[in-house]
């Protein structure tokens, strides 16, 4: 009888400290600091996703595919800012530095040709 309550005085240890460990990393996580690409991929779902679409090709009302694209950042940042055909004009409603962030997370949609 002894023994089977150690056992499960044990077992009851481990489950306390496997969940608490697990609980620990799973909130580690929602206090990470956000990357420059994150912070840019979730401005671009907000405002570009409905003619880009989330992969950068879907290309609605004209919108460029940007995999494609070889602008440069500057010219990124430029074409977001002030807009293109029907593309909006985002200098009144995102700041400089999500333009940036929204620019370099295009770039990072650019396909390679191998």
């Amino acid at each position: 009888m002894k023994a089977q309550h150690s056992f499960l005085w044990v077992i009851t240890i481990m489950v306390v400290f496997f969940s608490c460990g697990q609980q620990g990393d799973a909130s580690s996580n929602k206090n990470k600091p956000l990357t420059d690409i994150e912070k840019g991929a979730r401005i671009f779902k907000k405002y570009c996703v409905a003619c880009h679409g989330l992969n950068g090709k879907m290309g609605l009302n004209g919108a460029k595919d940007l995999t494609q694209s070889q602008l440069s950042l500057t010219e990124r940042k430029l074409l977001i800012a002030n807009g293109k055909n029907t593309m909006t004009p985002f200098k009144s409603i995102l700041s400089a530095e999500e333009i940036t962030l929204v620019a370099q997370y295009t770039q990072s949609l650019v396909t390679v040709d191998e």
